[in-house]
């Protein structure tokens, strides 16, 4: 009996025993899983973290290229002067010649010793290669420097059966179809096929024609010309 009871008490402490390493044991497994998936999520997160902070930061670029200005057009070397620009003239050592003078409506200029010069149409190195080449009747090798003080012509017109008809301010590389969209539309009378536009050169006027319809289909997109400063287009 006292060894049936012995054996009863031995078997009692093993079970006890086991049982308290099968709970240590369960317990570490537990430890390990909770801190394996705690990491998990931690890395997760700040994944997440990373990911924001790339997403700002492209929003933040593209917002700063966007917000960007324009080239200006007098820091264009094509750029075409036009009537109502203001001019500064500069000739080397020659202060009584130099000067800012405007384009006149009729796209010239006035200056002493030359008198009237055309003006309109050409670039600055253009105008200033013209003075350098007159001036040499009466100045040894002149120097010349042509600069756009001021550009009062950076518009184009609308008229004709357009929604909103006027002037517009010109930016840079604008085409024929960008300048229509932004004047509303058409109206029911337009005849979109005898579109063109009026350009004055050299003192002689241009008509550049367009037929919307053409244009639009890609079938003749050449006919998208860029504009120019003083450009009218007329929708009939």
């Amino acid at each position: 009996m006292r060894k049936q009871k012995q054996h009863g008490m031995q078997d009692s402490h093993w079970k006890r025993e086991l049982g308290e390493d099968g709970m240590r044991k369960c317990l570490r497994v537990a430890a390990v899983l909770w801190l394996v998936g705690f990491l998990s999520v931690a890395r997760a997160e700040g994944q997440a973290r990373n990911d924001i902070k790339s997403d700002a930061a492209k929003v933040l670029t593209a917002g700063e290229v966007a917000s960007q200005p324009p080239k200006a057009a007098k820091d264009d070397p094509n750029y075409s002067i036009s009537p109502e620009d203001l001019l500064t003239i500069d000739v080397w050592k020659e202060p009584e010649i130099s000067r800012t003078v405007p384009v006149r409506r009729d796209g010239k200029i006035s200056l002493p010793l030359l008198n009237d010069l055309q003006a309109a149409g050409l670039t600055p190195t253009q105008l200033g290669t013209e003075i350098v080449e007159k001036l040499r009747a009466t100045i040894v090798h002149p120097q010349v420097t042509v600069i756009v003080a001021q550009m009062s012509s950076l518009r184009v017109y609308i008229l004709g059966q357009v929604t909103r008809a006027g002037a517009y301010p010109l930016v840079p590389d604008m085409t024929v179809m960008q300048a229509l969209s932004i004047a509303g539309g058409f109206t029911p009378y337009a005849n979109l096929k005898k579109i063109y536009v009026m350009r004055s050169e050299n003192g002689a006027g241009k008509i550049f024609p367009m037929n919307y319809k053409e244009v639009i289909s890609g079938r003749k997109p050449e006919q998208n010309i860029p504009l120019k400063p003083g450009d009218t287009i007329v929708v009939p």
